[in-house]
């Protein structure tokens, strides 16, 4: 089966693009997980001990590496392209838990196949694994959500991130939110407060919302916006010096105080920072996107974003189990033959990606039956409750990544499970419409 076969040619999707479409913001949304999916791939290390399998990182022995997360840590781009996105489909006076189902209905439409696929190789694997070796993979196999728990919740706020339309309204609540941080990192630091307190900080996901209204707004461009990125570069690198923040973005065991679980005050300015300089870079970004195929890959690979975001993790996981298993562990950076065991499983990973991709990518957008078609047709306490179901969903996908498909984790998923039924069932179907029409290639920029 041709590429040809599987997908429109660049000549199809660029007839089908219209000529209002924003597609820096699609290429800062695919090329943002494009970007976790790589520094993952070339992150991971793993070994087979004594029937244990240690599962770490490069970040966890490399300085260079860790410096390289102010780089490549670009989940709040997500955000940012998420929210500027979407912000303009929300209107005053419309049902707050319709507006919400239907971009939780993409969202989480794959989460429900990936679930249902780790269920069952758990449930055979723990025949055959030894126990700390199927332990980590439990651990590991629903990890990621952690970005889907955080980013329905942000979702969740737009309604209120959409109050921001002028640079004076910009300022304060990025400000604000920025001090509420900066409050709670001084309380988690010097005093006696419990642990979960810094939980708080999961505010500092918003940040990168209100620079996507922002955007949208015309509120932060061009110089401003790069000078704004220039100072939180410095004062970011002034909190590391001077402060108790550690270098790497990405959490590591070796860390003190995490940067990335929950958010720290350093985390909190590189979104702004990031996000500041992609803001900058837009017209550059833009013209770049015209070009036919890089504006092709970029749609395709928008029509299943999720999908290439959800099942990297098993192909990694199974990747690294073989080669761990056939003798050819990749984990110790110094050892003979490093570079070019690492050369190969990027490009295995390659091709286990890509055929995930063309496989599974349908699941993301063909209509799940009994999920797909929920309505909440006005304001009320229907619509409300349906909202706060799907905050609760996010909040119970966010927590059960601190244990895996395991122990409490398992009661989070049943949570989120629950929920979502919940919100499904009390948003109604939707009144049946005239089929619509629309380009097969990409999703709208409205998620």
């Amino acid at each position: 089966m041709t590429v040809a076969v599987l997908f429109p040619s660049p000549a199809e999707v660029e007839a089908n693009t219209p000529a209002t479409r924003d597609r820096a913001i699609d290429v800062i949304r695919i090329g943002s997980l494009v970007g976790v999916v790589v520094g993952h791939t070339i992150m991971a290390t793993s070994v087979i001990r004594d029937d244990v399998f240690i599962w770490s990182n490069l970040l966890t022995a490399s300085v260079i590496f860790q410096a390289l997360t102010w780089v490549f840590q670009i989940m709040p781009l997500f955000f940012f392209a998420g929210v500027a996105a979407c912000v303009e489909t929300w209107h005053p006076g419309d049902s707050w838990g319709n507006w919400l189902m239907r971009r939780c209905t993409r969202l989480y439409r794959p989460v429900f196949y990936y679930l249902a696929f780790w269920i069952s190789a758990l449930a055979i694997l723990r025949y055959f694994l030894p126990e700390h070796v199927y332990d980590p993979v439990a651990g590991i196999s629903i990890q990621l959500l952690w970005f889907l728990g955080a980013y329905v919740l942000v979702l969740a706020a737009v309604p209120l991130l959409a109050r921001i339309t002028s640079s004076g309204g910009l300022i304060a609540t990025v400000a604000g939110t920025y001090a509420f941080v900066a409050v709670v990192d001084a309380i988690r630091i010097n005093g006696d407060a419990p642990a979960a307190i810094g939980y708080l900080n999961l505010v500092a996901w918003l940040i990168p919302g209100m620079l996507g209204v922002a955007y949208r707004r015309h509120l932060l461009a061009g110089r401003t916006a790069f000078v704004l990125g220039a100072m939180m570069l410095a004062v970011n690198l002034a909190l590391m010096w001077l402060g108790p923040y550690q270098l790497s973005l990405v959490g590591i065991e070796t860390q003190q105080l995490k940067n990335m679980t929950p958010p720290s005050l350093l985390l909190a300015g590189h979104a702004i920072m990031m996000c500041a300089f992609t803001i900058a870079a837009v017209p550059a970004i833009a013209q770049w996107a015209r070009r036919p195929r890089v504006w092709w890959l970029t749609a395709i690979g928008n029509s299943g974003a999720m999908t290439l975001y959800l099942w990297h993790i098993p192909a990694l996981l199974f990747m690294h189990l073989v080669f761990d298993y056939l003798g050819y562990p990749r984990f110790d950076a110094g050892a003979v033959g490093f570079i070019a065991l690492s050369i190969l499983q990027l490009i295995v990973m390659a091709v286990l990606v890509m055929t995930a991709f063309v496989a599974l990518r349908p699941l993301e957008n063909n209509p799940l039956p009994l999920w797909d078609g929920g309505y909440v047709a006005a304001t009320g306490p229907r619509s409300a409750a349906v909202g706060v179901l799907l905050c609760v969903a996010g909040a119970a996908t966010l927590a059960s990544v601190g244990w895996g498909l395991k122990g409490p984790g398992l009661y989070c998923v049943a949570v989120m499970l629950a929920s979502l039924v919940g919100a499904r069932l009390l948003a109604g179907d939707r009144p049946v419409t005239p089929a619509r029409v629309c380009a097969a290639s990409m999703p709208a920029n409205t998620k």
